[in-house]
């Protein structure tokens, strides 16, 4: 294992690995259950083990530059309880990895950005960095097994107890060996889902954000107070932000993009006009499957693992 071999390699680190945790309840090879929350199952055992003052939650899939944490921890100033980082994703060679890179170059890091700003919870559990003292007030990691969303009740209760977050200036790198269109359109609405039964009111506010329904309701209200033209007001409308997500893109890709503005402008008008069926597929269908386990949500993101028919 690679990890053994790092570990082997500087005997100098004090370093241990800790593989499973439960993940039903069915299951005895690991520890104790705590929660539906395969990711907290997993995370427990080597949770409880730790000894230093800040925990590192990294998914297997990211890519970390070498001054990465470095950066993280110095953004843990005294009055911040989490550092996250934005999903972003690695250059890869197919039209899906296209897709991905658009979705969190663009809409994804719009909302993100704005979010951050403002103040507004919306860590990702994919990269963050949290103080191990103030999970352990409120019962540690496991107190969280109820939820499937971690990152957002992480986030939540560190900011009802009056501390900050703050966002890394590095980007989260997903590095998944697996790239299809299917599982991108699953992530997309998996995540939906879960938007929708922690935060109910972003079902009417998500698709007033959205370019192409932004961009017909300002057509509208324009032809209705100024007889301007519904046609073009639209045309120039998608063209504006067309421009300026390909602005925003290249900021955060902060170098050269792997790929054309012709691809460019395939994927972004392919993820605005598939945002409308997203929206509508996790609206009327709120089980959650997670590789090969279902789950369903209920209002406050509180979520039951729904058992498979025999």
């Amino acid at each position: 294992m690679l990890v053994k071999k790092l570990i082997e390699k500087h005997p100098e680190i004090d370093a241990s690995v800790f593989i499973g945790g439960r993940r039903s309840w069915s299951d005895t090879s690991g520890g104790d259950k705590v929660g539906v929350n395969p990711k907290i199952n997993n995370m427990n055992p080597g949770y409880e083990a730790a000894k230093y003052d800040l925990i590192l939650v990294s998914d297997s899939g990211i890519r970390m530059k070498e001054d990465t944490l470095l950066e993280m921890v110095c953004a843990m100033t005294e009055n911040v309880a989490l550092v996250h980082q934005m999903p972003f994703t690695c250059d890869r060679g197919n039209f899906p990895s296209v897709m991905e890179k658009v979705y969190f170059g663009t809409s994804h890091a719009r909302i993100y950005l704005a979010a951050d700003l403002f103040r507004i919870n919306c860590p990702t559990g994919m990269s963050a960095l949290m103080r191990k003292k103030l999970l352990d007030e409120v019962g540690g990691i496991k107190a969280f097994g109820q939820y499937l969303a971690e990152d957002f009740f992480f986030a939540k209760s560190f900011t009802d107890r009056g501390w900050s977050i703050r966002i890394s200036s590095q980007p989260a790198w997903q590095n998944s060996g697996i790239c299809e269109i299917t599982n991108f359109n699953n992530r997309i609405s998996r995540w939906a889902k879960l938007r929708f039964a922690m935060v109910p009111y972003t079902i009417v506010l998500e698709p007033l954000s959205e370019c192409m329904v932004l961009g017909a309701c300002a057509a509208w209200a324009l032809n209705v107070l100024f007889q301007w033209d519904v046609f073009v007001v639209y045309l120039v409308h998608i063209l504006a932000w067309l421009i300026l997500d390909w602005i925003l893109l290249n900021v955060i890709q902060n170098n050269t993009l792997p790929f054309s503005k012709m691809d460019f402008v395939v994927a972004w008008t392919f993820r605005e006009m598939g945002a409308f069926y997203h929206f509508c597929l996790a609206l009327l269908d709120p089980k959650i499957q997670w590789r090969t386990r279902t789950f369903y949500l209920r209002w406050g993101g509180l979520a039951e693992e729904v058992s498979p028919r025999i």
